[in-house]
């Protein structure tokens, strides 16, 4: 059975410490009511932006890991910034990719591949330290430490169902502008 994207958000959420999270598009609306205060801004609405804006955070600030949440159909829009993030290095940026096989936001269409799309072959390819896959949450759990400390880039493949809610279907959030001065703000902030 998949592993639910609130569940795995939860664990993060309790874990993640003073890591800089990315979340996308069915992530975005559980994250905010799971961490309304935290160090995030939210990619709804440019599809497969998260990575790169994951790696320009973890390229600007180095002292923080910097956690995507990323969509498989999100990640196939913009496949060729696994090459990049590799190419960058950033030994701060661990990439997960919640994989249902569908985009959910606009409907639940089934992506080109489906669920044969393998993220973790591309992202070895493209020249990450790691990337392995995760099928059940016991083993999430296990990994999560890790995968908030070994040197990145890391992508985690994380098989999941669908996410409760969407962007289209939860109400609330900040336009996107408003969430980059937020956080902006909160990272200038002296410690």
């Amino acid at each position: 059975m998949a592993m639910r994207p609130e569940d795995v958000l939860r664990l993060i959420a309790a874990a993640r410490g003073d890591a800089i999270c990315i979340p996308t598009m069915t992530t975005a609306p559980a994250w905010r009511d799971l961490a309304p205060d935290d160090l995030s801004v939210a990619c709804v609405g440019f599809m497969g932006g998260a990575s790169a804006m994951g790696l320009g955070l973890a390229l600007a600030r180095p002292d923080r890991r910097v956690v995507v949440f990323d969509g498989d159909g999100s990640l196939l829009m913009q496949l060729g910034s696994l090459a990049t993030i590799a190419g960058a290095g950033a030994r701060n940026l661990t990439h997960l990719v919640f994989k249902n096989g569908v985009y959910h936001t606009s409907g639940s269409q089934e992506i080109p591949g489906g669920l044969q799309v393998d993220f973790v072959t591309m992202a070895k390819g493209a020249g990450y330290r790691a990337a392995y896959a995760v099928h059940e949450l016991d083993d999430f759990k296990k990994r999560l430490p890790s995968m908030l400390t070994d040197p990145g880039p890391l992508l985690v493949e994380l098989y999941t169902g669908l996410s409760e809610k969407t962007p289209m279907t939860a109400r609330g959030g900040q336009p996107f502008n408003q969430q980059a001065e937020t956080l902006r703000t909160k990272l200038v902030r002296p410690r």
